[in-house]
């Protein structure tokens, strides 16, 4: 395949652009708006929905496109494609100021969220409100947003920081295990390190128990189960943060 790279100009708007310098020159990518980050997180998997042209740049908001041999010199390659993704995967995303301090208010937001959604008080088993998260991640831990990690990823890290200066734990989840009878009683003993609470009990022809667990302990228990049931045993997720509904989140 050889390069087939045009040299006449192309207008584009409303676009969001990655930037790669190699061998002293720029190249530049004409991307849609909040597309690149999606890709690159894996969310989005169609380069027609990224990529507004695959046309290369050297300047992609006066339009002056990329010429055949400094593509060629920069890559090492004639293959279009391998170029644009590398430009995708290892480019900077240009944007303004307004709208990075926009897509880093989002993603703080975000953070806050998950964190208020996972956790809860450990004393009252009342949960947080996002603002209660959003302010102690401001003003306590002066928590620095980072924009190439998702809102799951840094909602961990937080939840680990905050761990430090208050109060607050990973909310329990509430699962429904459904055992044969014959080796209920030697996954139980297996389980019981790992299971805070068994709320409810059911010993018929099998055996069903409610249990409220350490979100850390879903692994194995899962391992468990296929181990000493030989798949046999299953169970259901009946909550994936268990609080006190009755009272209010912590404001």
């Amino acid at each position: 395949m050889s390069l087939k790279q045009p040299v006449t100009q192309v207008r584009l708007t409303n676009i969001a652009v990655v930037r790669l310098k190699r061998k002293g020159k720029r190249f530049e990518l004409a991307c849609y708006k909040n597309k690149v980050v999606s890709w690159r997180q894996g969310n989005e998997k169609d380069l027609d929905d990224v990529l507004q042209t695959t046309s290369i740049f050297t300047n992609v908001s006066k339009g002056i496109l990329a010429k055949t041999k400094d593509l060629k010199d920069a890559f090492k390659t004639e293959d279009i494609e391998r170029i644009v993704l590398e430009i995708l995967r290892k480019g900077e995303l240009q944007v303004s100021e307004r709208e990075r301090q926009y897509q880093t208010e989002n993603l703080s937001n975000e953070i806050a969220r998950i964190v208020s959604e996972k956790c809860v008080d450990p004393n009252t088993n009342r949960p947080f409100s996002v603002g209660v998260i959003e302010r102690a991640m401001k003003d306590t831990l002066h928590y620095a947003v980072l924009p190439n990690k998702t809102a799951k990823v840094q909602a961990q890290i937080v939840i680990k920081q905050l761990q430090e200066h208050m109060s607050i734990s990973r909310a329990q989840m509430r699962l429904q295990l459904n055992l044969p009878s014959a080796r209920a009683k030697a996954v139980k003993e297996q389980l019981k390190t790992h299971v805070n609470k068994w709320e409810q009990e059911e010993w018929e022809m099998d055996y069903v128990g409610t249990v409220l667990i350490d979100p850390g302990s879903f692994r194995v228990i899962d391992d468990v189960l296929r181990q000493e049931t030989r798949g046999q045993g299953t169970f259901d997720v009946l909550s994936v943060a268990v609080v006190d509904d009755n009272d209010e989140q912590l404001t």
